[in-house]
């Protein structure tokens, strides 16, 4: 296994961690993997309303209209 060094975390972050650590009974160290597994391998699932909804809004409708083969020739012309 590797080791990891994590330097200049704000207190407020270690303090944070140190009480999630002692209400599971578990070390920070502990803590601080589980955590690391948790968001690195086990991402939460989201549904596809979701993500859709971060998508960013850009452009206007128009932009993704469809277009017949006629109008698609023109557009390189």
């Amino acid at each position: 296994m590797a080791n990891l060094i994590v330097r200049n975390v704000d207190e407020a972050i270690v303090r944070a961690l140190k009480s999630q650590a002692g209400a599971k009974g578990v070390s920070a160290e502990a803590e601080h993997r589980h955590i690391l597994e948790a968001a690195l391998l086990h991402p939460v699932p989201r549904s596809f309303a979701q993500v859709l909804a971060e998508m960013p809004n850009v452009g206007r409708d128009e932009d993704f209209a469809r277009i017949d083969n006629e109008q698609a020739r023109h557009v390189f012309d």
